[in-house]
């Protein structure tokens, strides 16, 4: 891999890095990334309706499309300080590696594959039209949403989809972890806490809720997890609360163990909301459903993607993760997601990637494209 293109790589994800994009307020980089592809000459590149920014760099129309994308959301708010601190080997700042530089990795690609070309429009060396997108959407609450876009747009016109991430390097998520979301929330009539003391507190029927979720037994095998991660509600210190919410995360290695863990959740909130009868009001609203799906180890976009590790002298790991290409695997459409480097401290203000193995990462994208088109994986199911 030229060393200028990593070069350029990390100096881009540094850009991305700067601005801000928390899932549904994706825009401005959005338009940045937009705007970059233009600049540089490519002429098919368009942003939809969702915001999903789209470029086309055109092969020889042999053979159907790859699409490699990456995600342009972050978990952190506007506000949260971007700052970025460089070590000899390290870059850390948050969402460097979830996702900026995913989205750098874009323009890598589409770098090496030009090196040579002066025509930065077309990729002679293709059999088929390669498709570079910066999708919203992928985290928090954004449910997919921009895949969903995608997988739309091109169903099975394509050879393959390939999600990238910043971090993760030397692992293929060729299987996607289900999760269900719920906003679950809780009403009551409130009141004064020394005057009306006695009447039921939205906040204590919340917490007793949450306790009784904690308690519920998850399966050793398969994996399987859940999460309050957010809790909301009531006006002041001393007022009985009205009004209180929390959103639950709900996950499992296995379809069948997370229908089971989802159905025991409703039965607990529809006890809860039965036992209130008109004072307690007790309601789960659905605020995010990911997809399970998988590609089996022996499938040939696995076997192409671990080759292409091991060319490298990578002995690749086969995992489990929700990310972007659930969408497509839901689908029976041959996707993966692969990382770009090696990091740490994912959503975390401390997040950080290592450099030296971009050159690695940017060279297995590179050859796992170009054998996807050269062996053409197109309809070979599961």
């Amino acid at each position: 891999m030229n060393p200028s293109i990593i070069e350029r790589v990390l100096k881009l994800a540094e850009q991305i890095q700067q601005i801000p994009a928390p899932t549904f307020e994706e825009v401005q980089r959005a338009e940045f990334i937009r705007r970059y592809f233009y600049n540089l000459g490519v002429k098919d590149v368009w942003m939809d309706n969702g915001g999903n920014v789209y470029s086309r760099i055109r092969g020889q129309g042999k053979k159907p499309a790859v699409v490699v994308s990456a995600h342009l959301d972050t978990v952190f708010p506007q506000s949260t300080n971007l700052t970025l601190v460089h070590t000899p080997e390290k870059i850390s700042g948050p969402g460097i590696g979830d996702n900026s530089l995913g989205l750098a990795g874009l323009f890598g690609l589409y770098w090496a594959f030009n090196d040579a070309s002066s025509d930065l429009s077309t990729m002679p060396s293709l059999d088929g039209d390669l498709w570079l997108v910066a999708n919203v959407g992928e985290e928090g609450l954004g449910d997919l949403n921009g895949m969903k876009a995608i997988v739309n747009r091109f169903r099975e016109d394509t050879l393959a989809y390939i999600v990238l991430e910043g971090m993760s390097f030397g692992q293929i998520f060729h299987r996607g972890l289900g999760v269900r979301r719920y906003r679950i929330s809780v009403h009551t009539h409130g009141g004064h806490s020394w005057v009306d003391y006695g009447n039921p507190s939205a906040i204590h029927e919340l917490a007793g809720l949450v306790v009784k979720i904690k308690d519920l037994p998850l399966p050793a095998e398969p994996r399987t997890s859940k999460n309050v991660g957010m809790i909301t509600g009531g006006t002041s210190v001393n007022t009985i609360a009205a009004d209180a919410s929390f959103e639950l995360d709900l996950r499992s290695e296995s379809p069948q163990a997370l229908n089971v863990l989802i159905r025991q959740v409703e039965s607990l909130v529809e006890e809860a909301d039965r036992k209130g009868d008109e004072i307690i009001k007790v309601s789960a609203e659905a605020i995010g459903d990911r997809p399970a799906g998988e590609l089996q180890a022996e499938h040939p976009l696995v076997k192409l993607a671990m080759e292409s590790y091991a060319d490298k002298g990578i002995n690749a790991i086969l995992n489990i993760g929700s990310t972007d290409a659930n969408e497509p695997l839901s689908r029976g459409l041959p996707a993966i997601c692969v990382g770009l480097t090696t990091g740490g401290g994912a959503h975390t203000l401390s997040e950080y990637i290592d450099t030296k193995p971009l050159a690695q990462g940017l060279g297995v994208l590179v050859d796992l494209v170009q054998a996807i088109f050269r062996e053409g994986i197109k309809n070979q199911g599961k």
